[in-house]
């Protein structure tokens, strides 16, 4: 069984060459999987399911037709869409998974998560986090008038883009106690996440001795990144976007 593994595309109507990089990709790399994990951060901002916008009406359809042709869609909420609804999922024919998930891949006790969760030292981040999971701060947001939602994401990514300057990158990168607590809570050997936008594959020892391994997806900018798993292998790939299309 193939299984691909992406995140962090951070698509948005200003960046339409990562746009056909990523139908592109489903339209040939996917089709020859049988399932499918994005694992949070697939657009740039997530305003609501109700939107329909242009862009993601054109990625709905790319997904529901991967979907139809037989490869299974998985999605875990990023920092950036984690307003992601139940209808968006149904109408790509896609499942939402829960904000850390456990299954088994390539015969190793895994979890699959966005990776967000994990940079427990930016304090401020976590506060932010935290706020807007709030299930009645989510209804009124999605109450609010499309126009108004629109000048609402554009404050908050200003915001984000301003904060990040001001952070230092250890800041911003997952913290080791809770990459270790997280490994030892869940029992696993194997963790596949994103956000961070450094991939690598850690080989690690908790702090009782095990030995696991963290892969880290990289984002979706001047490269697109995948991650494949077969039975035979593991291997973190990536293709200039350029020559994606």
């Amino acid at each position: 069984m193939t299984k691909l593994f992406i995140a962090d595309l951070h698509l948005s109507e200003a960046r339409p060459d990562l746009t056909n990089a990523f139908i592109h990709f489903l339209a040939t790399k996917a089709t020859q999987a049988d399932e499918l994990y994005i694992l949070g951060d697939l657009f740039e901002f997530w305003i609501g399911d109700d939107e329909q916008s242009p862009l993601q009406q054109q990625i709905t359809l790319a997904l529901k037709t991967l979907s139809e042709q037989g490869c299974r869609l998985f999605y875990s909420h990023g920092n950036r869409d984690f307003m992601i609804g139940k209808r968006f999922a149904r109408e790509c024919g896609m499942t939402l998974l829960p904000p850390i998930y456990y299954c088994e891949i390539a015969g190793e006790r895994t979890l699959l998560l966005h990776g967000d969760q994990l940079c427990t030292d930016d304090e401020a981040y976590q506060r932010f986090r935290r706020i807007t999971s709030w299930p009645w701060l989510q209804w009124v947001f999605l109450h609010l008038p499309l126009s108004r939602r629109v000048k609402i994401a554009q404050q908050i990514r200003q915001g984000s883009h301003k904060g990040k300057q001001q952070k230092s990158r250890s800041i911003m990168d997952v913290t080791p106690s809770s990459v270790n607590d997280c490994f030892e809570q869940h029992q696993a050997t194997l963790m596949i996440h994103g956000h961070t936008h450094r991939p690598m594959i850690h080989e690690l020892s908790l702090d009782n001795g095990q030995k696991v391994r963290r892969i880290v997806l990289g984002d979706w900018n001047t490269d697109l990144w995948y991650l494949h798993i077969d039975d035979r292998d593991i291997n973190l790939i990536s293709q200039p976007i350029n020559t994606a299309e």
